[in-house]
């Protein structure tokens, strides 16, 4: 079995060491005796979306947003919403969460459009508001998630939208409802970083099957020695809860 990595943007969008969940993915896939192959996917590139199983986007800063966002829309709108639409699995995280929304209000400037693949938008409420920064935990399908948060917009899930989970500690979406990330098909964006998937090994192994199953139908995914990892998800857990 193979898997194909496409990764969005990875010199603008990886404030926050996100690339550590394509390192994740590439490792438990390997591990496995799955092969992976990862293609970064840059500013002024098109992409085919039969071409990949996974899709990786990052979190950034305001300035990098805006320079990725026209090329996202303008030049790969189109193929990233195909990919979507056929069940190619996406992780989009923090900036690229908001991208793949309906619209990013910034404090100051214009309005930075999206995709509008989730149904939601973001606003960012200026200095006069604290930003939503700390530790997370997010209950998800019965479990936990875990992750570092740092962001000042607040989002707002549409009637239309699912969110990824139901925040257990922390902010989320918008530190007022409760919510965290957006679920579409097999489309996931969320505020946590950390990385998330390394902290997260079940929601790893989650996107493997998804994109697995997508390609090759029945798999079922071997089981790992995940014990440091779990330790590390309790110990974050722990330390959530302790306002550390």
């Amino acid at each position: 079995m193979e898997l194909r990595i496409g990764y969005f943007y990875p010199d603008e969008l990886n404030l926050y060491a996100d690339r550590g969940n394509v390192i994740c993915l590439t490792r438990r896939c390997r591990w496995r005796g799955i092969d992976v192959q990862v293609v970064p996917v840059e500013l002024k590139e098109r992409f085919d979306p039969d071409e990949f199983d996974i899709l990786i986007l990052g979190g950034g800063q305001d300035r990098d947003q805006r320079v990725v966002a026209d090329d996202l829309v303008e030049i790969k709108g189109e193929a990233l919403r195909a990919a979507v639409e056929s069940g190619v699995v996406v992780l989009a995280a923090c900036a690229a969460y908001q991208l793949l929304g309906h619209y990013y209000q910034p404090a100051e400037g214009d309005r930075i459009r999206g995709l509008g693949i989730f149904d939601a938008y973001t606003v960012h409420p200026g200095p006069a508001e604290p930003r939503c920064i700390g530790n997370i935990v997010v209950e998800w399908q019965g479990r936990t998630l875990v992750g570092f948060e740092n962001h000042g917009g607040r989002t707002v899930l549409g009637p239309g939208a699912t969110p990824l989970g139901r925040v257990v500690v922390g902010f989320g979406n918008n530190g007022l409802d409760g919510t965290e990330g957006a679920v579409y098909k097999s489309a996931f964006g969320t505020y946590m970083h950390g990385s998330l998937l390394p902290k997260n090994p079940h929601f790893a192994d989650h996107l493997i099957w998804l994109a697995l199953k997508r390609r090759y139908a029945d798999v079922t995914l071997a089981p790992l020695d995940d014990r440091l990892e779990l330790a590390a998800h309790q110990a974050a857990i722990q330390r959530a809860r302790a306002g550390d």
